[in-house]
Protein backbone atom coordinates (compact mmCIF):
# COMPACT_ATOMS: atom_id res chain seq x y z
CA UNK A 1 0.00 0.00 0.00
CA UNK A 2 1.25 3.59 -0.47
CA UNK A 3 1.38 5.75 1.78
CA UNK A 4 -0.78 8.38 0.73
CA UNK A 5 -3.27 9.26 3.20
CA UNK A 6 -1.54 7.31 6.44
CA UNK A 7 -0.76 8.87 9.68
CA UNK A 8 3.43 8.46 9.92
CA UNK A 9 4.52 10.84 12.29
CA UNK A 10 3.04 13.00 15.31
CA UNK A 11 4.80 15.67 16.73
CA UNK A 12 3.99 17.85 20.35
CA UNK A 13 4.84 21.30 20.72
CA UNK A 14 4.59 22.03 24.37
CA UNK A 15 6.12 25.16 27.08
CA UNK A 16 7.96 22.27 28.85
CA UNK A 17 9.87 19.70 27.40
CA UNK A 18 11.35 17.94 29.82
CA UNK A 19 8.35 17.85 31.85
CA UNK A 20 6.67 16.61 28.87
CA UNK A 21 8.79 13.83 27.98
CA UNK A 22 8.66 12.59 31.99
CA UNK A 23 4.97 12.89 32.09
CA UNK A 24 5.19 10.90 28.59
CA UNK A 25 7.45 8.07 29.56
CA UNK A 26 5.32 7.34 32.72
CA UNK A 27 1.76 7.50 31.20
CA UNK A 28 2.76 6.53 27.16
CA UNK A 29 5.91 4.46 27.35
CA UNK A 30 7.19 6.70 25.31
CA UNK A 31 11.41 6.96 25.31
CA UNK A 32 13.24 9.88 23.99
CA UNK A 33 16.43 10.70 22.31
CA UNK A 34 18.03 13.83 20.99
CA UNK A 35 17.49 14.28 17.10
CA UNK A 36 20.91 14.07 15.18
CA UNK A 37 19.90 16.92 13.11
CA UNK A 38 18.57 19.26 15.47
CA UNK A 39 20.51 20.23 18.94
CA UNK A 40 16.37 21.44 19.83
CA UNK A 41 14.24 18.35 18.79
CA UNK A 42 13.45 15.78 20.85
CA UNK A 43 12.73 12.34 19.25
CA UNK A 44 9.85 10.00 20.78
CA UNK A 45 10.49 6.58 20.47
CA UNK A 46 8.04 3.54 21.17
CA UNK A 47 8.50 -0.23 21.09
CA UNK A 48 8.95 -0.51 17.39
CA UNK A 49 11.21 2.80 16.87
CA UNK A 50 10.54 6.35 16.50
CA UNK A 51 6.75 7.38 16.43
CA UNK A 52 6.84 11.82 16.61
CA UNK A 53 9.10 14.13 18.10
CA UNK A 54 8.77 16.76 20.79
CA UNK A 55 9.81 20.58 20.21
CA UNK A 56 9.51 23.92 22.39
CA UNK A 57 6.44 25.50 21.07
CA UNK A 58 7.35 28.57 18.64
CA UNK A 59 7.21 31.86 19.97
CA UNK A 60 5.28 32.89 16.56
CA UNK A 61 3.17 30.18 17.46
CA UNK A 62 2.36 31.20 21.28
CA UNK A 63 1.08 35.02 19.60
CA UNK A 64 -0.64 33.66 17.11
CA UNK A 65 -2.60 32.22 20.15
CA UNK A 66 -1.76 28.23 19.28
CA UNK A 67 -1.49 26.31 22.81
CA UNK A 68 0.67 23.16 23.22
CA UNK A 69 -0.82 20.06 21.27
CA UNK A 70 0.05 17.28 18.92
CA UNK A 71 -0.27 17.61 15.26
CA UNK A 72 -0.21 14.81 13.05
CA UNK A 73 1.28 14.18 9.74
CA UNK A 74 -0.10 12.60 7.15
CA UNK A 75 1.35 11.02 4.23
CA UNK A 76 1.11 12.07 0.26
CA UNK A 77 3.23 11.41 -2.42
CA UNK A 78 3.89 15.11 -3.09
CA UNK A 79 3.62 17.36 -0.36
CA UNK A 80 3.72 20.82 -2.67
CA UNK A 81 0.73 19.49 -4.85
CA UNK A 82 -1.26 18.25 -1.67
CA UNK A 83 -0.42 22.29 -0.40
CA UNK A 84 -2.07 23.44 -3.57
CA UNK A 85 -5.17 21.17 -3.92
CA UNK A 86 -5.60 21.69 0.20
CA UNK A 87 -5.95 25.61 -0.57
CA UNK A 88 -8.40 24.82 -3.69
CA UNK A 89 -10.54 23.05 -1.30
CA UNK A 90 -11.30 25.73 1.09
CA UNK A 91 -8.18 24.77 3.44
CA UNK A 92 -5.49 27.03 4.47
CA UNK A 93 -1.38 26.72 3.76
CA UNK A 94 -0.29 27.89 7.43
CA UNK A 95 3.21 27.25 6.96
CA UNK A 96 3.87 26.57 2.95
CA UNK A 97 6.08 23.48 1.96
CA UNK A 98 10.11 23.04 3.27
CA UNK A 99 12.61 20.33 3.08
CA UNK A 100 13.49 18.86 6.33
CA UNK A 101 16.88 16.27 7.41
CA UNK A 102 15.72 13.25 6.38
CA UNK A 103 15.36 14.12 2.71
CA UNK A 104 11.57 14.63 3.10
CA UNK A 105 9.15 17.99 2.61
CA UNK A 106 6.74 18.93 4.84
CA UNK A 107 4.31 21.92 5.17
CA UNK A 108 1.45 22.90 7.39
CA UNK A 109 -2.25 22.85 6.71
CA UNK A 110 -5.57 23.46 8.14
CA UNK A 111 -8.99 22.07 6.66
CA UNK A 112 -12.21 24.36 5.98
CA UNK A 113 -13.48 23.83 9.02
CA UNK A 114 -10.14 24.99 11.06
CA UNK A 115 -8.31 21.53 12.08
CA UNK A 116 -4.69 22.17 11.93
CA UNK A 117 -2.66 19.04 10.49
CA UNK A 118 0.58 18.58 8.64
CA UNK A 119 1.49 16.36 5.58
CA UNK A 120 4.79 14.80 4.63
CA UNK A 121 5.94 12.99 1.00
CA UNK A 122 9.77 11.31 0.76
CA UNK A 123 11.12 10.25 -2.21
CA UNK A 124 12.62 7.30 -0.41
CA UNK A 125 9.40 6.37 1.77
CA UNK A 126 6.64 5.48 -0.41
CA UNK A 127 5.05 2.81 1.28
CA UNK A 128 2.70 2.92 4.11
CA UNK A 129 3.42 2.68 7.96
CA UNK A 130 3.23 -0.88 10.01
CA UNK A 131 0.49 -1.39 12.02
CA UNK A 132 0.88 0.85 15.32
CA UNK A 133 2.11 -1.06 18.21
CA UNK A 134 2.66 0.00 22.09
CA UNK A 135 3.82 3.60 22.18
CA UNK A 136 2.53 4.08 18.65
CA UNK A 137 -0.61 6.02 17.73
CA UNK A 138 -2.90 3.50 17.15
CA UNK A 139 -6.28 5.86 16.12
CA UNK A 140 -6.71 9.39 14.97
CA UNK A 141 -10.04 11.13 15.79
CA UNK A 142 -11.68 14.65 14.76
CA UNK A 143 -13.54 16.67 16.65
CA UNK A 144 -14.94 19.33 13.99
CA UNK A 145 -17.95 21.37 13.40
CA UNK A 146 -19.08 19.42 10.19
CA UNK A 147 -18.24 15.80 10.04
CA UNK A 148 -19.49 15.37 6.83
CA UNK A 149 -17.48 18.37 5.33
CA UNK A 150 -14.32 17.67 6.84
CA UNK A 151 -14.40 14.21 5.67
CA UNK A 152 -15.23 15.15 1.52
CA UNK A 153 -11.93 17.84 2.29
CA UNK A 154 -9.58 14.50 3.34
CA UNK A 155 -11.34 12.36 0.98
CA UNK A 156 -10.61 14.61 -1.95
CA UNK A 157 -7.25 15.10 -0.64
CA UNK A 158 -6.30 11.89 0.41
CA UNK A 159 -8.77 9.46 -1.00
CA UNK A 160 -10.17 8.19 2.77
CA UNK A 161 -13.34 6.02 2.35
CA UNK A 162 -15.99 5.50 4.54
CA UNK A 163 -15.73 2.21 6.48
CA UNK A 164 -18.80 2.53 8.66
CA UNK A 165 -20.80 4.96 10.22
CA UNK A 166 -21.98 4.90 14.19
CA UNK A 167 -24.94 6.52 15.32
CA UNK A 168 -23.48 7.72 19.23
CA UNK A 169 -26.88 8.29 20.39
CA UNK A 170 -29.52 10.98 21.11
CA UNK A 171 -28.61 13.90 20.19
CA UNK A 172 -25.18 13.00 19.79
CA UNK A 173 -24.72 12.59 16.42
CA UNK A 174 -22.67 10.23 13.74
CA UNK A 175 -19.78 9.42 14.24
CA UNK A 176 -17.28 8.49 10.94
CA UNK A 177 -14.83 5.65 10.52
CA UNK A 178 -12.47 5.78 7.63
CA UNK A 179 -9.56 4.06 6.19
CA UNK A 180 -7.10 4.89 3.46
CA UNK A 181 -7.03 3.42 -0.21
CA UNK A 182 -6.06 -0.41 0.38
CA UNK A 183 -6.91 -0.44 3.87
CA UNK A 184 -9.29 -2.78 5.72
CA UNK A 185 -9.56 -1.73 8.71
CA UNK A 186 -10.50 2.12 10.15
CA UNK A 187 -7.29 3.70 11.20
CA UNK A 188 -9.42 6.57 12.90
CA UNK A 189 -12.78 8.59 13.65
CA UNK A 190 -15.06 11.99 13.08
CA UNK A 191 -17.82 13.59 14.35
CA UNK A 192 -19.43 16.86 14.95
CA UNK A 193 -18.93 18.35 18.06
CA UNK A 194 -21.55 19.56 20.80
CA UNK A 195 -21.42 23.73 20.88
CA UNK A 196 -20.83 23.09 24.62
CA UNK A 197 -18.15 23.96 25.94
CA UNK A 198 -17.28 25.73 22.67
CA UNK A 199 -13.74 24.52 21.36
CA UNK A 200 -12.11 24.86 18.21
CA UNK A 201 -11.88 21.90 15.76
CA UNK A 202 -8.85 19.77 16.31
CA UNK A 203 -7.26 16.31 15.67
CA UNK A 204 -6.46 13.78 18.74
CA UNK A 205 -3.73 10.98 18.27
CA UNK A 206 -4.64 7.96 20.50
CA UNK A 207 -1.42 6.43 22.25
CA UNK A 208 -1.42 2.87 22.29
CA UNK A 209 -0.86 1.49 25.72
CA UNK A 210 -1.13 -1.78 27.50
CA UNK A 211 -3.74 -0.60 30.20
CA UNK A 212 -5.30 2.46 29.72
CA UNK A 213 -7.12 1.90 33.71
CA UNK A 214 -2.94 2.13 35.15
CA UNK A 215 -2.24 5.06 32.26
CA UNK A 216 -4.90 6.71 33.22
CA UNK A 217 -4.15 6.73 37.13
CA UNK A 218 -0.63 7.16 36.67
CA UNK A 219 -1.59 10.57 34.42
CA UNK A 220 -3.53 11.73 37.57
CA UNK A 221 -0.97 11.26 39.77
CA UNK A 222 1.19 13.16 37.11
CA UNK A 223 -0.85 16.09 37.25
CA UNK A 224 -3.04 15.54 33.86
CA UNK A 225 -6.86 16.48 33.81
CA UNK A 226 -8.92 13.93 32.95
CA UNK A 227 -12.38 14.81 30.49
CA UNK A 228 -13.36 11.29 29.62
CA UNK A 229 -12.80 8.12 30.52
CA UNK A 230 -11.89 4.98 31.20
CA UNK A 231 -14.16 3.86 28.88
CA UNK A 232 -14.98 0.96 26.97
CA UNK A 233 -15.37 1.29 23.21
CA UNK A 234 -17.07 -0.87 20.72
CA UNK A 235 -14.85 -4.04 20.23
CA UNK A 236 -13.79 -4.13 23.52
CA UNK A 237 -10.76 -1.03 23.43
CA UNK A 238 -10.41 1.08 26.32
CA UNK A 239 -9.89 4.63 26.14
CA UNK A 240 -9.48 7.91 28.39
CA UNK A 241 -9.15 11.74 26.78
CA UNK A 242 -7.13 14.34 28.75
CA UNK A 243 -5.08 17.30 29.24
CA UNK A 244 -1.16 17.03 30.00
CA UNK A 245 0.41 19.43 32.81
CA UNK A 246 1.05 21.77 29.91
CA UNK A 247 -2.58 22.19 28.80
CA UNK A 248 -1.80 19.83 25.68
CA UNK A 249 -4.87 17.43 24.80
CA UNK A 250 -3.94 13.57 24.59
CA UNK A 251 -5.87 10.27 24.10
CA UNK A 252 -4.94 6.56 25.53
CA UNK A 253 -5.85 3.74 23.50
CA UNK A 254 -5.82 0.02 24.68
CA UNK A 255 -7.07 -3.31 22.81
CA UNK A 256 -9.03 -6.05 24.07
CA UNK A 257 -6.12 -8.57 25.35
CA UNK A 258 -5.87 -11.48 23.56
CA UNK A 259 -7.92 -15.04 24.57
CA UNK A 260 -5.80 -17.75 26.13
CA UNK A 261 -5.45 -20.01 24.16
CA UNK A 262 -7.43 -23.73 25.55
CA UNK A 263 -5.50 -25.97 26.79
CA UNK A 264 -5.38 -29.13 25.01
CA UNK A 265 -7.80 -31.91 26.23
CA UNK A 266 -5.92 -34.93 26.58
CA UNK A 267 -6.18 -37.94 24.74
CA UNK A 268 -8.57 -40.79 26.20
CA UNK A 269 -6.85 -44.11 26.80
CA UNK A 270 -8.75 -47.08 27.15
CA UNK A 271 -9.51 -48.70 29.94
CA UNK A 272 -7.98 -52.12 30.79
CA UNK A 273 -10.58 -54.68 30.64
CA UNK A 274 -11.89 -55.38 34.08
CA UNK A 275 -10.85 -58.89 35.70
CA UNK A 276 -13.55 -61.23 36.64
CA UNK A 277 -13.70 -61.30 40.79
CA UNK A 278 -12.68 -64.52 42.01
CA UNK A 279 -15.93 -65.69 43.55
CA UNK A 280 -15.70 -65.60 47.20
CA UNK A 281 -15.03 -69.05 50.12
CA UNK A 282 -18.54 -67.93 51.73
CA UNK A 283 -20.30 -67.61 48.82
CA UNK A 284 -19.43 -71.00 47.66
CA UNK A 285 -20.40 -72.34 50.81
CA UNK A 286 -23.75 -70.55 50.69
CA UNK A 287 -24.29 -72.74 47.79
CA UNK A 288 -23.17 -76.27 48.78
CA UNK A 289 -25.53 -75.17 52.13
CA UNK A 290 -28.70 -74.07 50.05
CA UNK A 291 -28.19 -77.17 47.70
CA UNK A 292 -29.88 -79.49 50.54
CA UNK A 293 -33.11 -77.05 50.63
CA UNK A 294 -33.89 -77.42 47.15
CA UNK A 295 -33.74 -81.39 47.41
CA UNK A 296 -36.02 -80.92 50.87
CA UNK A 297 -38.15 -78.84 48.86
CA UNK A 298 -38.62 -81.72 46.11
CA UNK A 299 -39.31 -84.18 48.59
CA UNK A 300 -41.52 -82.17 50.33
CA UNK A 301 -43.45 -81.88 46.94
CA UNK A 302 -43.10 -85.50 46.27
CA UNK A 303 -45.38 -86.40 49.96
CA UNK A 304 -47.87 -83.69 48.74
CA UNK A 305 -48.56 -85.50 45.86
CA UNK A 306 -48.78 -88.88 47.18
CA UNK A 307 -51.22 -87.44 49.72
CA UNK A 308 -53.69 -86.21 46.91
CA UNK A 309 -53.01 -89.31 45.30
CA UNK A 310 -54.39 -91.11 48.29
CA UNK A 311 -57.36 -88.71 48.81
CA UNK A 312 -58.48 -89.31 45.41
CA UNK A 313 -58.50 -92.99 45.91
Amino acid sequence: MAIRGWFVWEELMTTDVASAASFYKKVGGLKTKQAPFDPNYTMFEGTKGTMGGLMTLPDEAKAGGTPPSWISYIGTPNADETARQAAALGGKVAKAPFDIADGGRIAILQDPQGAIFAIYSNPKTTAAPPAPALGHASWHELATSDYAGAFNFYQKLFGWYVVNDQDMGPGMGIYRLFAPEGSKDAVGGMYTKPPEPPRPAAWLPYIKVADVKAATDKAKSLGATIFHGPAQVPGGGWITMGADPQGAAFALHSTPAAAAPKPKAAKKTKAAPKKKAAPKKKAAARKKKAAPKRKAVAKKKGVIKKRKAGSKK
